[in-house]
């Protein structure tokens, strides 16, 4: 698999869906890896068709796959060797592996919800406010942008929020907002 490839699926299952949706709103919704992709998909979607979908949710995010495996747990024993940006982080570039949702959401119009628990593990919450941020500084209209964290007392961690009873709410408050 590749960065194209997952973003021409997602933009195949974009258009299977809005041929049937009616006037139904259409949104991108992204957890860890998919974030790169959902982020990926929406700037396509609006560069190249001048389309923009209705909302992007972004669920335990990062800003890039290079910061990204610079973080995550499994690659702590590698980062003290010599090589390790060269021959793991470059190499994930060399195969068409960016996901630069923080270039992406530089240019996205469309309103954008970040979520984040304060206990992942997996993919830091520092990096989920550092797209909130870089988002927040190039959105024109700050208000389509926000970001809610959860708290670690939850324990919803990497793969979790979706548990959280609140979540459908904050949701739908946000995409009334809009």
């Amino acid at each position: 698999p590749t960065e194209s490839g997952f973003t021409t699926d997602v933009l195949a299952l974009y258009d299977w869906a809005k041929a049937r949706s009616g006037n139904s709103s259409i949104l991108f919704w992204g957890h860890s890896l998919g974030t790169g992709i959902a982020t990926n998909a929406a700037r396509k979607l609006q560069e190249e068709r001048g389309v923009q979908v209705d909302a992007v949710v972004l669920e335990s995010p990062y800003t890039n796959i290079r910061e990204a495996a610079a973080h995550i747990p499994i690659t702590t024993i590698y980062r003290q060797f010599p090589g390790f940006g060269y021959f793991i982080l470059d190499s994930l570039a060399l195969g068409d592996m960016v996901f630069a949702s923080d270039e992406n959401v530089k240019v996205l119009a469309c309103p954008l919800l970040i979520l984040h628990a304060e206990d992942d593990t997996v993919l830091p919450p520092h990096l989920g406010r550092k797209l909130f941020e870089t988002a927040r500084n190039a959105y024109k209209d700050k208000t389509k942008v926000k970001f809610i964290t959860f708290p670690e007392k939850l324990g919803l961690g990497h793969d979790y929020i979706s548990f959280n009873p609140e979540l459908p709410v904050l949701v739908k408050d946000f995409l009334n907002m809009k």
